[in-house]
This record gives C-alpha cells, structure tokens and sequence, in this order.
C-alpha cells in the first residue's frame, strides 16, 4: 500500500463520519421539531380547556367546573412558563445549520476522494485538502448543538436500512438531461 493509498484509506474514514454527522444532525433537527409541535399541540389544548371550562363556568355555577377552570388555567401557565425556557425551535435550527455546514464538508471529501481515485491530485496536493477539511469540520464541530444516541440510531438506520444517502443510476437519470443519462450507456 503506498502512502496515497493509506490518505485515501484516512479520508474514506473521515467520509464516512461525515456522512454519518450529518445525517444525525438532520435527525436530531426533525426530533427537536416533532418536540416543539408536540408542546404546541399541548399549550393549544390546554388553552382550548381553559377557555371551555371559563366560559362554562359562567353559565353553571356547579362547584367543580370552578375547580377544573382552576386546574387547567394552572396547566396552561406551566405549559407556558417550561416553553419560555425550552426553545426547541431553536435548538432544531441549530441542527439544521450544523448539518447544512456538514453537507458542504461532506461534498468535498466526496470531491477529494474523486480527485484521488482518478489520479489528478499528488499525495502533498490531497493531505493540504484534507487538512483544510478538518480544519472546517473541526469549527463546525465547534460550535454545533450535541446530538444523543437516539438521533444517530435513526441516522444509522436511515443510511443502512433506507439508503437516505443512496441514488442509483436510475433515480439519477431522472434529474439529468438525456446526454448526460446512463442509461442509454448501458
């Protein structure tokens, strides 16, 4: 194995990583969002309670449409008060710019590895563009929300199982004009 070779080995492992950061940046974005909607949902309801039982409460005069009128104007402020210090919002776009940075670092190690595998870059030319990648990935990184287990579960089932990643030359074809398709190439 020369040493070309043993870089190439290096940035098809740091490929891969990426890749795999990426996608887990996107999946916790789309968990973050879900969490939001779900707490929108949550505050909604309970206003939507609060309100029945207020107006209720004014044509009724029973005594336990007093206590839930109480009891859900006290879940609707607690819902309020935890939202006004959780910003999933937020936190997802946080994600969705991390993986979009990503994305561009992610092309470029796909762009270095081509430029090895066809044999137009020098060892010296390929260990500069990996070096200026890490540097990149390492800011990126910097400065990116954690992710969680859980994110990098359904990234690994989403790049494995469902090949988010994966276009064959078919669904390729299909975005490109007829010179440029391979199908009649085959």
């Amino acid at each position: 194995m020369n040493d070309l070779s043993r870089l190439e080995a290096q940035v098809r492992d740091c490929f891969g990583r990426v890749v795999y950061t990426h996608k887990t940046h996107e999946k916790m974005a789309d968990a973050c969002s879900a969490r939001l909607n779900g707490w929108k949902m949550a505050q909604l309801i309970a206003s939507a309670a609060t309100a029945t039982v207020a107006v209720a409460a004014g044509f009724c005069d029973p005594e336990w449409i007093k206590i839930a009128t109480g009891v859900c104007s006290v879940i609707t402020l607690l819902i309020t008060s935890y939202m006004k210090g959780f910003d999933p919002g937020g936190v997802a776009q946080k994600h969705r710019d991390a993986a979009a940075s990503i994305w561009t670092i992610r092309e470029s190690y796909l762009s270095l590895l081509t430029d090895i595998n066809a044999g137009q870059i020098t060892y010296d030319q390929a260990a500069i563009r990996r070096e200026a990648l890490q540097a990149q990935l390492a800011a990126v990184y910097k400065s990116a929300p954690q992710t969680n287990g859980k994110a990098y579960k359904k990234a690994q089932d989403a790049l494995k199982l469902n090949e988010e990643y994966t276009l064959s030359n078919d669904e390729v074809d299909c975005f490109l004009p007829e010179a440029f398709r391979k199908e009649g190439q085959r």
